[in-house]
């Protein structure tokens, strides 16, 4: 297994795999009613990756360095039989780690079980509030928040122990939920991890107003709950983290706004339908699936994916607003969070 760095000498550690473009929720950030209920074209099943194509991208990826592999999607749990991916994945040498992003609304204790059995390690869900009429409003979809806290307790009797919980924070849409949240998940062992809205794509209407920045979150806690700042628990770790003084766990704060971290950015990005995109901003991805198809040898796939990574040079978010944004970027629901 090699060692493959980029421009700023930043390893591939981290690989985000999305198996469907498709979703339940409408969330107004990410997959807002007016733009994919109307004219957007999701893809076709053929489109997709299938899971032996998957597989192989990812022993190419593990093969230069990739150590994590994460399920994403749109909501990963639509695609069918995902349990027989991971149960693949699982397989390859030198996997440490395989992880699911997900809403939970469709996470029945039954199916938590199946995932946990074919060897999927971590789950992380999507929550934006735990006000009902906070959240429906957030999914568009008229999905109860009681739902998605089921499915949480199902990942947990399932036998999930590291349970994340993603709550992406808009000013003047559910900033009031800050601190019911962290009352909410304080004690109960998951970690409850705080987002500032990023302009991800272009659908999501994204401007800095909006934005309440990781300080103020912190300062809304602390009126409450005293905490203090922790250690990361490795280099490239996203979520700075924080402690409850009275040792009722920890919380996260995702600054990618205010505190860029594209300096430690291990993370590379396969599409639903096989690109990979060096960035979560970026405009365009790199076509593997066409190479995949067309017969083209492990060899030369492997020289393309390490060509991509040694030419990445992308810090999106530490020039953002400074004259060289990207105009067009890839929507979040087709490469996963």
């Amino acid at each position: 297994m090699t060692e493959l760095n980029d421009q700023y000498n930043r390893s591939m550690r981290d690989l985000r795999i999305s198996v469907t473009d498709r979703c339940n929720f409408r969330c107004t950030y990410c997959m807002p009613k007016q733009v994919f209920n109307s004219k957007h074209q999701f893809l076709v099943r053929n489109d997709l990756l299938s899971f032996e194509e998957v597989t192989r991208l990812a022993q190419l990826f593990v093969n230069n360095g990739v150590r994590k592999l994460r399920l994403t999607g749109g909501e990963p749990m639509l695609r069918k039989n995902l349990d027989v991916l991971i149960a693949e994945l699982s397989k390859i040498s030198g996997v440490e780690d395989i992880a699911l992003t997900t809403n939970a609304s469709l996470l029945t204790l039954a199916k938590a079980c199946e995932l946990k059995r074919a060897g999927l390690h971590r789950i992380t869900v999507s929550l934006d509030a735990i006000n009902q009429d906070t959240f429906m409003r957030m999914n568009d979809m008229k999905v109860s928040v009681q739902k998605v806290l089921d499915g949480i307790d199902n990942a947990r009797s399932a036998g999930f122990e590291s349970i994340k919980v993603n709550m992406v924070v808009q000013k003047g849409v559910n900033e009031d939920d800050i601190l019911p949240m962290a009352e909410y998940f304080k004690g109960t062992g998951n970690i409850l991890r705080f987002i500032e809205f990023m302009d991800v794509g272009n659908t999501n209407g994204w401007n800095m107003q909006q934005v309440v920045s990781g300080q103020e979150i912190v300062d809304c806690i602390q009126q409450k709950f005293p905490m203090q700042p922790t250690d990361p628990d490795y280099t490239g770790e996203v979520a700075k983290r924080w402690r409850y003084k009275d040792g009722g766990g920890e919380i996260g704060l995702i600054t990618s706004v205010t505190q860029a971290f594209c300096g430690d950015c291990n993370r590379l990005r396969l599409s639903a339908e096989g690109s990979i995109y060096t960035c979560l901003f970026a405009s365009q991805g790199v076509d593997l699936r066409r190479l995949l198809r067309q017969g083209a040898s492990d060899e030369f796939i492997n020289e393309v994916i390490t060509n991509t990574w040694k030419d990445r040079s992308d810090r999106y978010s530490e020039v953002r607003g400074k004259g060289n944004n990207v105009v067009h970027k890839v929507e979040m629901s087709y490469i996963g969070g």
